[in-house]
């Protein structure tokens, strides 16, 4: 199976009811949202997506309703995400099923694997699944980095067809871009704040949770980045980072990191019209009136609120 992976693929939340259901109209509204706004994938079930707090009956009724929403306009990638090797095969089989195009995988976590069995564990994935495979790395979750000789050996071995770096490294990213430049692997960032400077280092695209809020912000960049326009590239990425200053509002002594930025993600999608309630998957607590009040005030800042 062949999938073009390209450009902007917002890892997109997943809407849920105040009964903590999977809110199907709300999440068609955001694929049509989304697409409407020029974006080149719709990636479900990832970490803005809250994989790790859906059940697998969550899982299957999003990527249906994205792969239903886009259909084929653009590619839908689906998370399958797990600790270990049998249940990221079941979660991809399920996905594939579902309508998936794509499966996005960490690495093995919980168990610490070594070089060796991080890339058996991609390469049992990879034979097992009738889909392209892309490893995504997010060691601030794993705790298990994809080192830059485990991206190579993925890549040249051709084992997986692109990769999520959300590491954090840009000399890491870099070096994953210099180390398969001659093997076809398509290089995202999964960075917010980087994407001009990603694009200008010659990656394939942005994954950015950001563009679940803002996702013509983000085409724009990427526009401008291939008409080589750095300049317009840097300007609408300064007024991106002015934005992502949301997941900064919420009382850290109240609600974790993760509740505060998906929080403010789903309270600013709410603000627009684009999701009917700005609830978080249990155990995560909602934000408070005044923290989604102090989520308006930097969207109408910056002008996305009309």
């Amino acid at each position: 199976m062949t999938v073009e992976l390209t450009g902007i693929i917002p890892p997109l939340t997943t809407p849920l009811t105040a009964e903590a259901d999977v809110d199907t109209a709300s999440l068609e509204r955001l694929c049509a949202f989304l697409l409407d706004g020029g974006v080149d994938g719709l990636f479900v079930c990832g970490s803005s997506g809250e994989v790790a707090l859906l059940s697998d009956a969550q899982r299957a009724k999003v990527i249906g309703v994205a792969a239903a929403t886009a259909s084929g306009q653009v590619p839908v990638l689906a998370g399958v995400i797990d600790t270990g090797t049998a249940r990221v095969i079941d979660h991809a089989r399920a996905a594939v099923k579902a309508g998936a195009g794509a499966v996005v995988a960490t690495p093995p976590f919980y168990v610490a694997p070594n070089a060796d069995e991080v890339v058996r564990h991609y390469r049992l994935l990879a034979d097992a699944v009738d889909a392209p495979v892309v490893a995504y790395d997010i060691p601030s979750a794993t705790h298990s980095p994809l080192s830059r000789a485990v991206v190579e050996r993925l890549a040249h071995d051709r084992i997986v067809v692109a990769l999520k770096d959300s590491s954090g490294d840009l000399d890491g990213f870099r070096a994953h871009l210099s180390a398969t430049a001659d093997t076809g692997l398509r290089v995202f960032t999964g960075s917010e704040t980087m994407t001009d400077i990603a694009l200008q280092l010659g990656a394939h695209g942005a994954v950015p949770g950001l563009a679940n809020v803002d996702p013509h912000g983000y085409v724009r960049i990427r526009r401008a980045a291939d008409a080589g326009d750095w300049a317009a590239a840097a300007a609408e990425q300064e007024r991106l980072r002015r934005i992502f200053a949301i997941i900064d509002v919420a009382d850290r002594n109240r609600i974790g990191f993760t509740a505060g930025a998906l929080g403010a993600f789903k309270a600013a999608q709410h603000l627009r019209g684009v999701i009917d309630t700005p609830r978080c998957a249990d155990p995560l607590l909602p934000l408070e009136s005044s923290e989604i009040d102090a989520v308006r005030a930097i969207l109408e800042r910056e002008g996305v609120l009309d």
